[in-house]
């Protein structure tokens, strides 16, 4: 104790415990890859303050974004399995792997994205390519919506699992409108010009290419 000058196993009965500071908590490697354009959301809070978590779009995401790869460890059986997430395998080196995620530190962002149930709710389409795993958008993804994920067809035989078919854009029933708060534009480096989409903001800069 600094103040009486005592060594004591525990606190100092006349002065008290002592003051504790805490460490900022840092995020999981994870959480820190994620684009500026999703976020993730607690869905559910289970037992033990386990998070069930998404991954949402903040703006405008366009059909064919490929994201990826998908981050995790080369294992010859799964450690962790979650029911809600995709159970992914490469081959590499004529071996034929999983794609493990035991915690938030091994991974990147893509371990967050929820699978889709059926057809309608699918965004993204998970495939291998050159021993690594992508996900790209099969559809343009509004703000606020949940992006989620199924094999693409030749992966889901690889997977040994089932195809999910995404119908056509003019085949899938619009979701009703939701009131929420006002979507960032996208802003241009160059000239701070801001605009509703990304492929706006793209076609914008190719001008100011052509201007150099």
């Amino acid at each position: 104790c600094e103040d009486c000058g005592k060594s004591l196993i525990g606190e100092c009965r006349l002065h008290g415990p002592l003051i504790r500071a805490k460490d900022r908590v840092i995020p999981s490697r994870a959480r820190l890859t994620l684009p500026h354009y999703l976020t993730l959301r607690v869905l559910e809070l289970r037992a033990g303050n386990q998070q069930i978590l998404g991954v949402f779009a903040k703006k405008v995401i366009q059909k064919r974004t490929q994201f990826g790869p998908y981050v995790g460890q080369l294992s010859t059986k799964l450690t962790r399995y979650d029911e809600s997430r995709l159970v992914l395998q490469v081959l590499k080196d004529g071996g034929k792997y999983f794609l493990d995620t035991p915690n938030e530190d091994c991974g990147n962002w893509m371990m967050f994205v929820r699978l889709a149930r059926n057809q309608e709710e699918q965004t993204l389409v998970a495939y291998q390519h050159c021993g690594e795993v992508y996900f790209t958008t099969v559809k343009p993804i509004e703000p606020h919506t949940e992006l989620k994920v199924w094999y693409a067809a030749d992966y889901a035989k690889f997977m040994e699992a089932s195809a999910v078919f995404i119908k056509e854009e003019s085949d899938v029933c619009p979701l009703p409108p939701v009131a929420k708060e006002p979507v960032d534009p996208w802003i241009c480096s160059s000239c701070r010009g801001t605009f509703a989409t990304f492929a706006l903001l793209e076609s914008h800069q190719c001008i100011h290419k052509d201007r150099v």
